[in-house]
């Protein structure tokens, strides 16, 4: 399976999101929504600390080189 991006990751777990929020899933697919959900929420939160140390390396490497 090809790795999602980013957007196509937040908009899957905003969608899980909404469906929940309606709470017209019977609970066995809840459940299987939650759990989706919060690995989704791990996965995009493991991407934006990856990026957020990309952003401090750069920025360092760019305070070095003046």
């Amino acid at each position: 399976m090809a790795e999602r991006t980013f957007e196509s990751q937040m908009a899957r777990l905003e969608e899980i999101v909404r469906l929940l929020e309606r709470g017209e899933a019977p609970l066995n697919e809840s459940m299987k929504l939650f759990e989706e959900g919060t690995k989704l929420s791990a996965s995009l939160g493991k991407l934006l600390d990856k990026a957020e140390q990309t952003m401090r390396k750069a920025a360092a490497d760019s305070l070095r080189a003046d």
